[in-house]
């Protein structure tokens, strides 16, 4: 049993990492200012022996005593991000630096849940962990973009420098129930339009691609590169598989048994043609690769958004 700190433990992949930890017999302390992060995520581990929720912001200092450090926390959406960038850029920057000082004090092994958004609008396909990235550093995305970027300059010079035992990885596009409805994600806005009988909003042409990793194989990526003792990182966690938006729209039709039509609207700024993860790293380090198909994932994450629409969803 290890003492351990999640920070964003109240958003959609921190909940879940908070399952899987409190399943495992770990000690949980979840940390989440609650900017994107929702109560109900984790409502049902309130009361629980082992787990503990603190209401903090990391862009301040916390003294806390913790074996790992599992750093979730950030605006992941763009819409989330782009609503306050100042706040988002000093999450991954002040508040990168007050975790890493943590885990330097604690003497704790630190994750870094960084991101695909650190390649940009990639020049090379698929993204492997080698590949520098091609971001614009004043475009809209780029308080995510860089800030996610610095975030993992510092998880680097805190290794080099004073020892910090650090795991990067970089996650891609995932999904799966406690995603936000209204985050404006496309998988959570395809689900929730076609649950409302609203047309789909693609943007684009819809040829651009994404590859979808559903959040249980993502978890168990992530414990994985925290549990392993040969390699900092960065790895790439995601699911390989790539669908146009025209084809996720489709799929997305098919299961809602909805009659909802596609609407076109323009590109947003800077927005990447083609995404997807070359987890060659991941496969061969961590043994990990993705179980559950889109197919399976949509499925699953429609039923919870029908209870969201319904009012049932848990």
């Amino acid at each position: 049993m290890s003492t351990i700190l999640v920070t964003g433990g109240a958003g959609f992949l921190g909940s879940h990492l908070c399952d899987r930890l409190i399943a495992r017999g770990d000690e949980v302390i979840c940390l989440d200012n609650f900017f994107t992060g929702r109560k109900e995520n984790i409502a049902h581990l309130i009361g629980h022996p082992r787990f503990e929720l603190v209401r903090h912001d990391i862009v301040e200092p916390i003294l806390l005593e913790v074996e790992q450090v599992y750093n979730l926390a950030c605006p992941a959406s763009p819409k989330a991000y782009q609503y306050n960038p100042i706040k988002t850029i000093k999450t991954s920057t002040v508040g990168m630096v007050n975790v890493l000082g943590l885990a330097k004090r604690c003497r704790a092994r630190i994750l870094q849940a960084s991101t695909s958004e650190v390649y940009g609008d990639p020049n090379v396909h698929p993204q492997r962990e080698d590949y520098w990235g091609h971001v614009n550093p004043i475009g809209p995305r780029s308080c995510y973009d860089e800030g996610k970027r610095v975030a993992e300059t510092l998880c680097m010079n805190y290794h080099q420098a004073n020892g910090v035992e650090v795991r990067i990885i970089r996650i891609f596009n995932t999904y799966g129930p406690r995603m936000d409805p209204d985050d404006g994600r496309v998988i959570s806005n395809f689900i929730m339009q076609a649950l409302r009988g609203e047309q789909l909003t693609v943007f684009g042409d819809g040829r651009q691609t994404r590859s979808f990793c559903f959040v249980s194989d993502l978890i168990e990526g992530m414990m994985r590169m925290m549990d392993q003792d040969a390699e900092v990182g960065p790895v790439n966690i995601g699911n390989p598989n790539e669908f146009t938006m025209l084809e996720l729209a489709e799929e997305v039709l098919e299961l809602t048994g909805s009659k909802s039509t596609l609407k076109h609207e323009p590109l947003p700024g800077d927005d990447p043609k083609q995404r997807c993860p070359d987890i060659g790293k991941a496969k061969r380090l961590l043994d990990w690769t993705p179980k559950i198909n889109l197919h399976e994932g949509l499925q699953k994450t429609i039923a919870y958004y029908r209870g969201v629409v319904e009012g049932t969803a848990k």
